[in-house]
């Protein structure tokens, strides 16, 4: 057994100087040391010899192993590292290119267009309040002054979710949840999405953004309001943009108003706005009693205004789309315009 130990490295020394690839080298090592490979079927030989005889023959044996098992990994190493500079003496590519640029994602246009508006009332003290989107009827309408029977409470308007629970319709319900928590002076702005039961078409979606707003403190007037108002269209819409108030009705406020502005081809709506009703103070005044602190939300104390707008609208107006779905399809092509 020792002639064959001898012969077995003699033959594996001569083999390895011979091979030129890791194909070759495998093809050895399963010639020795695979399930039938010659070192496998030496050890097997060993429960034939005696005890001494048989440690003596294994110790080599195993010797022999290791060594085989060192050379084959030594000269795999030597074979990949040539084939690894093989393949980069034989690349084609031209590492003076410059580099294919990476795409880069942008701020959605709606998304920019909230900010801006949150930033210029914020230049103008107004701070960011936010709330639920899954309101109660009374934040959503009792609170607001909204009639029992007025349209907005029909299933066709609003989405219901359970007993009084529904989707906001607008983000008025932050204002009456904000007057409930802190005494005026009060200055928000409440952005966020609104869901209406709306068709959806160029101009309407079941789900959109509103920014509304709420500036609450003694002798509030409605020429501190037209100013605001006016203030934000410049700063959103240039200096010299032609501002028009039209009388309106909401529940909320008294008296209310439409603000248009002057467009390329007339007059065009962008908000509601108007000084906050009596009634929604009152309401407000009661939280504060029932929780047994003193009232100051009276209406004949304090007084305030309010406005909201649809971000998209506002979006559509500044960047000339005409169709608010545009928003929404995810074509990379059409957001990409608006890339910041």
């Amino acid at each position: 057994m020792n002639e064959q130990i001898q012969e077995i490295k003699k033959s594996f020394s001569s083999g390895l100087s011979r091979v030129k690839s890791l194909e070759a080298l495998q093809k050895i090592r399963v010639s020795l040391l695979g399930k039938k490979g010659k070192i496998t079927l030496l050890l097997k030989k060993l429960t034939t010899l005696d005890g001494s005889k048989r440690k003596e023959v294994g110790k080599k044996i195993n010797d022999l192993k290791s060594h085989i098992e060192n050379k084959l990994l030594e000269k795999e190493n030597i074979l990949k590292e040539k084939e690894s500079k093989k393949a980069l003496s034989e690349s084609t590519i031209d590492i003076t290119l410059p580099g294919r640029p990476q795409n880069v994602g942008t701020i959605h246009p709606l998304t920019q267009t909230e900010k801006m508006i949150i930033d210029v009332f914020q230049s103008m003290g107004f701070s960011v309040a936010e709330g639920p989107e899954v309101e109660t009827d009374y934040y959503n309408f009792e609170a607001l002054n909204f009639p029992r029977d007025h349209p907005a409470r029909d299933m066709q308007d609003t989405f219901f979710v359970e007993g009084d629970l529904l989707l906001r319709t607008h983000t008025s319900t932050v204002q009456i949840r904000t007057m409930e928590q802190k005494a005026p002076p009060i200055r928000i702005v409440s952005p966020g999405k609104v869901y209406r039961c709306d068709d959806i078409d160029a101009t309407h979606s079941p789900i959109f953004h509103q920014v509304e707003g709420l500036c609450v403190g003694p002798d509030i007037h409605f020429q501190h309001f037209k100013g605001t108002v006016e203030a934000f269209i410049a700063n959103i819409f240039g200096k010299d943009t032609k501002v028009r108030f039209r009388p309106s009705f909401f529940p909320f406020t008294e008296p209310s108003a439409e603000v248009d502005i002057m467009g390329p081809d007339g007059w065009l709506e962008i908000m509601g706005c108007g000084m906050v009703d009596p009634n929604v103070f009152e309401n407000v005044g009661k939280k504060w009693k029932d929780r047994g602190e003193e009232n100051p939300y009276d209406p004949d104390k304090i007084s305030g205004f309010a406005f909201g707008m649809g971000v998209e609208r506002i979006a559509m107006l500044l960047h000339q789309v005409n169709d608010m779905r545009l928003f929404y399809e995810n074509d990379i092509r059409f957001l990409k315009q608006f890339g910041k």
